[in-house]
């Protein structure tokens, strides 16, 4: 009878994954620290309920193997050419630093340069799949701090692929030297060159083949080969399999097929990926931890004070915000999971020993485990620090003082100058009404200042900031900026300093309504709601619903703060008086197109009142308008029929005088 004890343990590991995205979900918290929990208990360290994990780490490196193959379909060379500038020597100079610092605490601590090097690699990466999935959930991926961790994730994520090609390098004893570095780089690049080109030239065609068999079957069966075969080519080179899925990844986002190969992988990466996270935690030996507990507990801190600051000091000092630096800092403090990865790589490589991968495991699920916390206080932190810092200027602020001195009285401050803001200071200088734009995208910044814009660089939620833009002699200002946190401390700041300024504000979440209207806004502006209203308002045109009563139901949703639409229930009777309106008598203009069935007929022929309820009240024919025109008048191309009747009545003789369906004019 065949051994099926390893469909046991993976019932286990399946029951498991179930029950952790349920109960994390429940609890908003990100379902691979409990993975990563779970991994622990019931290892064989735990409860021992999994025995065999070499099993479950074959499974989990499957898990590696997708995951790392779908980062690379959404991965793609326009997205890093998209990122600021400022963002990617944002990025390398955090990894420089961050390594340089971890090699002088290993050489201190006696350890030989590559294996300082190799645990600066480590302690460098940060979790793309923790920090985003918390930053979506807040409602913060959208925000100034979740473009720069997008950035910063993206960039690391790139930097994995040379980490791996030096790891062999870092290993050979005795012979470590920049030009043998270099060396492999090379030879690296050219086998990498080497499997991408030959992937581009047959990868496209084989695909488009694949394609018109089509089945679905065949198609993901034959993208899993892509991707493990890519896997296994790149390991039997020497390289290593998560290298290899992740030129596949790269590779196949350049087809227009990418999109479904996305959709058909995301289930699988998923399901494996909570396997590789599981098989992780079972890794941690609690028997270690017993014995030396101080040292995991050492390492956890040494790396999030290291990478904290860090960060924090790289984004302070090319955005000039506390804020920002302590939010960036405390986000991005944590150990990634392509350092676990590494961390295997380096100890096949006999960079790391057992027991410094213990202590090196301990401590990085720890930061993991801590970093929900960590960017929960972030904003407390930061603003509390940002309080009591001054930051300093730079020269766009320093500029910008004397700009704003001379802002006349009455002017607009724009706080964002995303596409919003851009079309908002569009119109305001079309009809003449004096602005002040504040932004914290130095660059941004940089660009906007060559078009001679009166732009401020600076945070908008300190009260200094909102000083240099004049707010003392402003009369409105308008929040702009996909921060829900900050747009709620912008208009704490800006009442407390204006009590009789006009605040408008744009969100992109409903539950932040009624929170800005207490802290003093006087309009917010929900994306979605607006979105929503010219939707129904467009319906309302098409059903010939007369502008003025479509105008009237516009205001009223406006002025009750969109409750409608949130389904609040209303007192009053503003809505059941607009009612009456729309079954209403309205009257509506009709054009007589040239393949119109009323070409050539007169009013008695069309019998429009006893057919559709309406009554022809006039007809303009060449500029000339034809009042009560009599029943023998006959319809021409081109002539506009003045009708009066019910809505419903109206729409019906819009259907009986337009052309059949499929002969309209083009």
């Amino acid at each position: 009878m065949p051994d099926i004890s390893v469909l046991r343990e993976l019932l286990i590991v399946l029951t498991a994954i179930i029950s952790i995205v349920f109960l994390f979900q429940k609890l908003r918290l990100p379902a691979i620290l409990g993975f990563l929990l779970t991994g622990v208990i019931i290892g064989p360290d735990g409860f021992g309920l999994i025995r065999n994990v070499e099993q479950i780490e074959i499974l989990a490196e499957i898990g590696v193997v997708l995951l790392l193959f779908t980062i690379g379909i959404e991965f793609s060379l326009g997205q890093l050419l998209s990122v600021h500038r400022y963002v990617i020597w944002a990025g390398i100079l955090q990894i420089v630093l961050t390594t340089v610092i971890v090699l002088g605490l290993a050489l201190l601590a006696g350890y030989e340069p590559e294996v300082g090097i190799f645990y600066g690699f480590l302690v460098s990466l940060s979790s793309t799949a923790i920090v985003l999935r918390i930053l979506t959930d807040r409602g913060e991926i959208n925000a100034l701090q979740g473009k720069l961790a997008t950035g910063i994730l993206l960039l690391q994520d790139l930097c994995i692929v040379p980490m791996m090609l030096l790891v062999p390098i870092l290993s050979s004893s005795g012979s470590f030297s920049f030009s043998r570095i270099g060396w492999a780089l090379a030879q690296g690049v050219v086998v990498l060159l080497v499997i991408i080109l030959a992937a581009r030239t047959l990868l496209p065609w084989l695909l488009r083949h694949v394609v018109l068999l089509r089945s679905r079957e065949i198609f993901i069966l034959f993208v899993i080969l892509i991707c493990m075969g890519t896997a296994w080519l790149t390991s039997a080179v020497g390289l290593s399999l998560a290298l290899g899925a992740f030129i596949a990844g790269l590779v196949i986002s350049e087809s227009e097929f990418s999109p479904q190969i996305i959709a058909d992988i995301l289930p699988l990466r998923d399901s494996f990926g909570g396997l590789f996270f599981i098989s992780i935690g079972m890794l941690l030996n609690l028997e270690f931890l017993s014995r030396d507990l101080f040292t995991p507990l050492t390492n956890f801190a040494l790396i999030l004070l290291v990478k904290g600051v860090v960060v924090f000091g790289v984004f302070w000092w090319f955005y000039r915000s506390v804020r920002l630096g302590v939010l960036l800092g405390l986000g991005l403090a944590q150990i990634g999971e392509f350092s676990f990865i590494l961390a295997q790589a380096g100890r096949g490589y006999g960079l790391v020993t057992e027991g410094g991968e213990q202590a090196f495991l301990s401590a990085s699920i720890l930061t993991m485990m801590a970093t929900p916390l960590l960017i929960q206080w972030g904003h407390t932190l930061g603003y509390g620090i940002q309080s009591v810092v001054r930051a300093p200027f730079s020269r766009a602020q320093a500029g910008a003082g004397k700009d704003a001195e001379s802002v006349i009285a009455g002017h607009v401050i724009v706080l964002g100058y995303g596409l919003n803001g851009q079309n908002l200071c569009r119109v305001l200088k079309e009809v003449g009404i004096p602005y002040r734009i504040l932004e914290m995208d130095p660059e941004l910044v940089g660009r906007t200042k060559v078009t001679a814009e009166p732009i401020i660089f600076g945070d908008g939620s300190r009260p200094d900031i909102l000083r240099k833009a004049g707010i003392d002699k402003a009369r409105t200002l308008v929040v702009a900026i996909s921060d829900p946190i900050a747009t709620s401390r912008v208009v704490s700041q800006a009442r407390r300093l204006r009590s009789d300024l006009y605040i408008i504000v744009r969100t992109r979440y409903v539950a932040e309504i009624e929170h800005l209207y207490r802290l003093g806004a006087n309009q917010v502006i929900p994306e979605e709601f607006e979105t929503s209203v010219e939707i129904f308002a467009r319906v309302l045109q098409e059903f010939h619903i007369p502008r003025n009563v479509i105008g009237l139901q516009v205001d009223l949703i406006r002025k009750e703060h969109y409750g409608t639409l949130r389904g609040l229930h209303l007192p009053g009777k503003g809505l059941d008086q607009l009612s009456q309106y729309l079954v209403g008598t309205t009257t509506d203009t009709v054009l007589i197109l040239e393949n119109s069935p009323a070409v050539g007929k007169s009013l008695d022929e069309l019998q429009l009142r006893s057919r559709a309820g309406v009554t022809v009240i006039a007809s303009v024919r060449n500029g000339t308008s034809i009042p009560n025109p009599h029943p023998d008048f006959r319809l021409a191309a081109g002539d506009v029929l003045v009708l009066l009747g019910s809505h419903k009545a109206l729409d019906e003789a819009v259907q009986i005088l337009s052309p059949p369906v499929g002969t309209g004019e083009t």
